[in-house]
């Protein structure tokens, strides 16, 4: 993602816009969080103004919200405060809206936000990936060690979302009263945090209270860490979380890059000479096999549901599969 580096921020610190976009009619309010100026994908904090409503309708991107203070009423089902909703593109939402105001977290991961009117889902939406959850009330909190080496002892998650692709992951997190953690850490992938509530401490960025925000790309040094009081967060993480532990403050992200594919090649030596060598260097990946096997019960020759990852697979890649000149096109 092409999302900069934002750490520390705090929503608190800036006005509410008015959003003039397309669909979402009048009384939204929002503050840009971060921005990926190549897809418009954004994050945002939103204020719905008293009697709010947005007509049933779709999104072209994913988009992911967490009502953080009030009542959503969703399709005259009211959600408050802690409901996180994960909607795929071209997945139609109901009529929402809300009698006295409400704020939320609204995110889009794939493109910039829009609202389409529609009473029905777009044709090739992933409609059985939508959930929706009251992630307060309904999920248990669970230990922080979804990876190993794992943070230190009273760090706690509850899991929200999680791409079995990418590895892609959303989250609840809290630090519990007098959590800490003397060590620094940098990912493989850009990570994202928002707070819900509570202050917690890290030590290049200082103390980031209730409303405060980050996006940070990989392989960017981040700890010690700290909370006094305790704090709850919303994170998100692009791909594979993995903890690359150490105590040298000083590195830069491009030693830290080097530092990762030194681990790759400790660890999968043979995988790691094959990608890195001249004839094998794939700047958009490999070719998985799996992604274009033949397949029986095929649809005009092709199966569309590839069942390895758990949900549809809509074969258009942008490129046709048939030589010149042949009279087989499709």
């Amino acid at each position: 993602m092409a999302r900069p580096h934002i750490e520390p921020f705090c929503d608190r610190d800036v006005a509410f816009k008015k959003m003039s976009l397309a669909g979402f009619g009048n009384g939204m309010h929002y503050k840009m969080l971060s921005f990926d100026p190549d897809t418009g994908a954004c994050s945002m904090s939103v204020q719905l103004d008293n009697g709010y409503r947005r007509a049933p309708g779709f999104s072209w991107s994913e988009v992911e919200m967490m009502v953080i203070e009030g009542e959503l009423t969703v399709g005259g089902r009211t959600c408050r405060k802690g409901h996180y909703f994960y909607v795929p593109a071209g997945y139609a939402l109901p009529e929402i809206s809300t009698q006295d105001g409400c704020l939320l977290l609204f995110l889009t991961n794939t493109g910039e936000p829009s609202h389409q009117e529609s009473d029905s889902h777009h044709a090739l939406a992933q409609t059985d990936l939508y959930h929706d959850v009251d992630s307060y009330m309904d999920i248990p909190w669970a230990l922080g060690n979804v990876t190993k080496p794992s943070v230190a002892n009273g760090c706690l998650i509850k899991l929200l979302n999680f791409n079995p692709i990418s590895q892609a992951m959303t989250f609840l997190y809290c630090m519990t009263p007098n959590f800490s953690q003397d060590n620094i850490s940098y990912h493989d992938c850009a990570e994202e945090s928002y707070h819900l509530w509570g202050t917690s401490w890290m030590m290049q960025f200082g103390n980031l209270p209730t409303g405060g925000y980050f996006w940070r790309p990989a392989y960017i040094n981040h700890g010690a860490f700290a909370s006094e009081f305790g704090c709850i967060a919303l994170g998100r993480v692009d791909s594979k979380l993995f903890n690359h532990f150490h105590y040298n403050p000083w590195t830069t992200p491009q030693e830290n890059r080097e530092r990762s594919a030194a681990r790759l090649y400790k660890r999968d030596p043979l995988l790691y000479r094959w990608a890195v060598s001249q004839n094998h260097n794939h700047p958009h990946s490999p070719q998985d096999f799996e992604d274009t096997m033949s397949r029986r019960g095929a649809e005009q020759g092709h199966d569309n549901e590839h069942k390895t990852d758990g949900s549809r697979h809509d074969h258009w890649h942008g490129h046709n599969h048939y030589d010149d000149g042949s009279a087989y096109k499709h």
